[in-house]
C-alpha cells in the first residue's frame, strides 16, 4: 500500500545568503516538488536536525574550500521520505521510510574511491549543508542511494547527531589500529563527538583516557565509561599525566576531536611506540605539526579519517539502537540557530 503526501510550495528554512553572511530564518523558501525530482533523488520531510561545528565553518567561510551560497546548512537530519523522483530504478528505500541525511549526500558509487568504500572522498561527491542545501529546513532533497534507514527502536532526535558525530568517531576508532584491551586517548572527550567516542570505544573493548576540562565534563566522561580523566587546564604536564594514566607506556591510539592545533602537537609525545594518531577535528586554519624524528623512531602512524561511508552509518546507528551508545542532546527551535 503506497502512501501519498501533500507537499507545500514553500517552507521555513535557515538560510545564509552570501559568503560569510548572517543566517536568516525564512518562511517562504521554495520546496522542490515531486515532479521536479530527478531520477535517484528523494524529498524528505524532516523531524529533527543536529547542529555540527562544521555548519559554523560553512557559514563563516573559514575553510580552504568555500560553501555554495545561498545555503541551507545542516547535515544531521532525520525524517520521512515523501517523494521519490520518477524513473528511479532499484531504490533501496520507499516513500514513507524514516531515513537519515548525512554530510555525504551523494557519490557516484563507480569511481575507484567509491568501489573501495571511500565514497566520502568521491570526486563527484555532494555534501549536505555545504555544496547542496542541507537540513536546517522542513524539507530537503537527497539521494535514495545515500539516505540511511533509521532503526525502528532508535529515537529520531537521538539518531540525528549519530549521523555525523557518531559515524565520524566510530569510523575513526574502527581504523585506529587498536585491539580489545588497548588504551585510547580522546582529547575533547566531553564534547559532541567526544562523548560519543567514549561510548563507541568502550563498546569496542578499548580502555579510554578522557581529556577535557571542568567537573561537569569529567563526571559525564567517567559516567560514560572512561577509566581515566585528565583535565588539560589543571595538569602541569599533560604528556606525563596521559602516560601515567596508561601505566607509563602511553596509549595505543588517540582520536583528536578537539579543534586545537596543540592537541595534535602533543599526541606524538604521549603515544606509545607503534601508536596511531587519528586526525579527525578540523580547526579553521589548522596545520598538522609533529616532531619528525620521534614520529619516525617511534613508528607512529598518522591517519586522516573523514566522516564515514554508508556501511559505517548503518553500523554506528545499529550500535546506538542496541543501547550501547546514547547521544546527549538538548532540543531547540530552528530560530535558535541565529544565536550560534
Amino acid at each position: 500500500m503506497s502512501t501519498s503526501y501533500t507537499i507545500p510550495k514553500t517552507q521555513k528554512a535557515a538560510v545564509v545568503e552570501s559568503v560569510g553572511g548572517t543566517l536568516q530564518i525564512k518562511d517562504d523558501y521554495p520546496v522542490k516538488q515531486a515532479s521536479e525530482l530527478a531520477p535517484g533523488e528523494c524529498l524528505v520531510k524532516l523531524e529533527f536536525t543536529g547542529v555540527c561545528h562544521t555548519d559554523l565553518h560553512a557559514a563563516k567561510n573559514d575553510w580552504p574550500v568555500p560553501a555554495k551560497t545561498p545555503l541551507i546548512g545542516g547535515h544531521e537530519g532525520v525524517g520521512h521520505i515523501v517523494a521519490i523522483g520518477e524513473h528511479t530504478q532499484d531504490s533501496p528505500v520507499k516513500v514513507g521510510d524514516r531515513v537519515g541525511i548525512k554530510w555525504l549526500a551523494y557519490s557516484c558509487l563507480e569511481c575507484e574511491q567509491c568501489r573501495k568504500g571511500n565514497e566520502q572522498v568521491c570526486v563527484k561527491g555532494k555534501y549536505s549543508g555545504f555544496s547542496v542545501d542541507g537540513t536546517f529546513s522542513q524539507y530537503v532533497v537527497s539521494w535514495v542511494s545515500h539516505v540511511t534507514p533509521i532503526p525502528a527502536n532508535l529515537d529520531s532526535a537521538e539518531a540525528a547527531s549519530i549521523l555525523c558525530a557518531g559515524i565520524t568517531v566510530y569510523r575513526a576508532i574502527k581504523h585506529s589500529q587498536t585491539h580489545i584491551g588497548d588504551w585510547i586517548v580522546l582529547p575533547g572527550a566531553g564534547g559532541g563527538l567526544g562523548h560519543l567516542a567514549i561510548q563507541y570505544a568502550v563498546a569496542m573493548g578499548l580502555r579510554v583516557v578522557a581529556v577535557d576540562t571542568g567537573a561537569e565534563k569529567r563526571d559525564l566522561c567517567l559516567k560514560l565509561g572512561a577509566e581515566k580523566w585528565v583535565d588539560f587546564k589543571e595538569t602541569k604536564d599533560l604528556v606525563k599525566d596521559i602516560k601515567d594514566a596508561t601505566g607509563g607506556a602511553g596509549p595505543h591510539s588517540t582520536i583528536i576531536t578537539a579543534a586545537s592545533n596543540a592537541a595534535y602537537e602533543q599526541a606524538i609525545d604521549y603515544l606509545r611506540p607503534g601508536g596511531t594518531l587519528m586526525v579527525v577535528s578540523l580547526p579553521g586554519q589548522g596545520k598538522l605539526s609533529c616532531d619528525i624524528f620521534f614520529t619516525v623512531t617511534k613508528a607512529i602512524s598518522i591517519l586522516g579519517s573523514y566522516v564515514g561511508n554508508r556501511q559505517d552509518a548503518i553500523e554506528s546507528l545499529d550500535i546506538a539502537a542496541r543501547g550501547k551508545v546514547k547521544c546527549y542532546y538538548t532540543l531547540k527551535p530552528l530560530s535558535a540557530l541565529q544565536e550560534s
